[in-house]
């Protein structure tokens, strides 16, 4: 397993991430598979976890935390915070508030002393910046976290982040977690390059696009809707949609390309990502031993000029074949009163 540094923090990572989204109920609900799951991960070489509170209501934590006696010191564990967590106001979020009450939560159930890289799943439009940047920066004097970073955020905000860090004298963002795959590859035009530009560590997940890149889903084979992954998303696999078709035509080829290198569909995903310059890992989400097995087994994957050139003939760089973060677009888009000025003031005279 290769090691790369997450960005400015000194602290060395593998080259794959295992994500622990899976182990919860509805995907993986045996904790004790799951556990066996997180130490041939880390046997393997792995010595990054990421979870977040919101996978299962804590869950996830819970099963990490129980991997993890013994192993601690050994890891480096990031978890994430933002969702709501239960019923009732204030329990979601980038306030303060919330920040220090969840941290504990994640404490408790990770069973550690402290997080080495504390995520801000999503922006929080209701939440000023600075807020959120000078509660984590109290938190990592306190020892609590060891780093933190965003996840999902688009280059403009990573911009102002860093902007107000340095003008109020607050820890920065060190990380950011962004969808990132051959079928989405959007964040090649700002967000790579912005975090390459701020000396950020990019830990990318979804590089199997949602499962369209395991080979389980081919042109002109029925697709069952009613299991896995297209009963949460539906209309993410429903072939008669024209974007999933598209994706559908990617997919032959990409299987073609996989078949001359001598390698899975999934091995091919996963070494495309990691091959990106701005990439420190890439997060991977088995929800079983052999899924976790057939993507070790393409790590040493190295995949040339040539292989990345055809991909590039395949998927446009910079250019996304579907929204990965479809379940949460900006209110820049969803609310109309913030694209239209008031009926009265819409005309140019």
């Amino acid at each position: 397993m290769r090691y790369r540094t997450l960005g400015g923090t000194g602290i060395e990572v593998s080259a794959y991430c295992l994500g622990t989204m899976m182990f919860q109920d509805g995907c993986n609900s045996d904790h004790d598979d799951c556990v066996r799951i997180i130490h041939a991960a880390l046997d393997q070489g792995i010595n990054f976890v990421d979870t977040a509170d919101m996978y299962g209501q804590g869950e996830s934590e819970e099963i990490v935390g129980k991997a993890l006696r013994g192993r601690r010191d050994d890891v480096v564990l990031a978890t994430k915070v933002h969702f709501q967590m239960g019923e009732g106001r204030n329990r979601s979020g980038n306030s303060r508030r919330w920040i220090l009450k969840a941290v504990e939560d994640s404490l408790r159930r990770l069973n550690t002393d402290w997080i080495d890289l504390y995520q801000v799943h999503r922006p929080d439009d209701s939440t000023d910046v600075e807020e959120t940047l000078s509660v984590l920066s109290d938190l990592v004097r306190q020892g609590k976290i060891r780093a933190f970073g965003c996840s999902t955020f688009p280059a403009e905000e990573i911009v102002e982040a860093h902007h107000v860090s340095e003008r109020r004298g607050l820890g920065r963002f060190r990380t950011e977690q962004p969808p990132y795959s051959i079928l989405a590859r959007g964040i090649e035009a700002s967000v790579l390059p912005v975090c390459q530009r701020y000396g950020m560590g990019v830990l990318v997940w979804s590089p199997l696009a949602f499962g369209f890149l395991t080979g389980k889903y081919r042109k002109n084979q029925p697709i069952d809707l009613s299991t896995g992954r297209p009963t949460i998303r539906p209309e993410r696999f429903d072939p008669t949609i024209a974007e999933n078709a598209a994706k559908l035509d990617v997919v032959e080829q990409l299987v073609e390309l996989a078949d001359n290198i001598g390698c899975t569909l999934p091995q091919l995903a996963i070494a495309f990502t990691v091959a990106h310059p701005a990439v420190t890992s890439a997060i991977i989400g088995p929800r079983t031993m052999p899924q976790l097995e057939d993507l070790l087994k393409g790590v040493a994957l190295t995949l040339d000029d040539a292989a990345l050139d055809r991909i590039d003939e395949i998927v446009t760089p910079g250019t996304n074949l579907y929204n990965p973060n479809a379940p949460l677009p900006p209110r820049s888009l969803t609310d109309t009163a913030l694209r239209r000025r008031p009926l009265t003031d819409r005309a140019a005279a």
